[in-house]
C-alpha cells in the first residue's frame, strides 16, 4: 500500500491541484496493467488512463489515453507536429521519467517533455492516472491534468471496431 509522496504527488501539491489517491495491489504479471488497475479498483477501463512514453521523429514525448484503447502512431505523430512516432524503449522510458514501468506518471517526470491526452478522456468526469509508483493512481479533473503537464488534447487512439 503506497501512501508515500512521489514526484507526481509533489508536483500536483506544488501546483495546488487537488487529487485523491487510489491505491491497489499491483500485479506485475498482469498483461495489460491499466486494465488490471481498473479491475482492482472496480472502475471502468475508460476511466483509468495509461501513460506511455513515445518518440516523435526521435524526440521523446508522453501520451495519456484510456487503458482499454490502443495508440494510433500516425495520429500521435500528427498531434506533436511530427512525421513518425514509436514507443520509447523500456530502459529509456524509465531513465527519462525517473519512474519504473507500471508506475510512469505524466506528472513530475525527471525531464519535461511534451504531453498529449487523448480527447476521449478529457470532457467527462474525473480521470484516474498513475501517481508515480506501482499500485498508486491519482484521481483528478481532466482539466487539472492538462494544467499540471501543460498538455494538449488530440485524437491519439485507433478507432474502435
Amino acid at each position: 500500500m503506497n501512501t508515500q509522496d512521489t514526484s507526481a504527488t509533489l508536483t500536483l501539491d506544488a501546483l495546488s491541484i487537488p487529487y485523491q489517491r487510489r491505491i491497489y495491489d499491483y500485479d506485475p504479471s498482469a498483461g495489460k496493467l491499466g486494465i488490471a488497475a481498473a479491475k482492482a479498483l472496480g472502475l471502468s477501463p475508460d476511466h483509468v488512463l495509461k501513460t506511455l512514453m513515445v518518440q516523435i521523429d526521435g524526440r521523446p514525448a508522453c501520451v495519456v489515453l484510456p487503458a482499454d484503447r490502443e495508440l494510433d502512431f500516425t495520429r500521435v505523430a500528427a498531434a506533436f507536429g511530427g512525421r513518425k512516432a514509436k514507443m520509447l524503449s523500456r530502459p529509456e522510458a524509465e531513465q527519462r521519467t525517473g519512474y519504473k514501468i507500471g508506475g510512469v506518471s505524466p506528472f513530475g517526470q525527471r525531464s519535461i517533455v511534451p504531453t498529449a491526452f487523448d480527447q476521449s478522456a478529457m470532457d467527462g468526469p474525473p480521470v484516474v492516472i498513475n501517481g508515480g509508483d506501482r499500485g498508486l493512481l491519482l484521481e483528478l479533473g481532466p482539466q487539472d491534468a492538462l494544467i499540471a503537464t501543460n498538455g494538449l488534447v488530440a485524437d491519439l487512439v485507433r478507432p474502435l471496431p
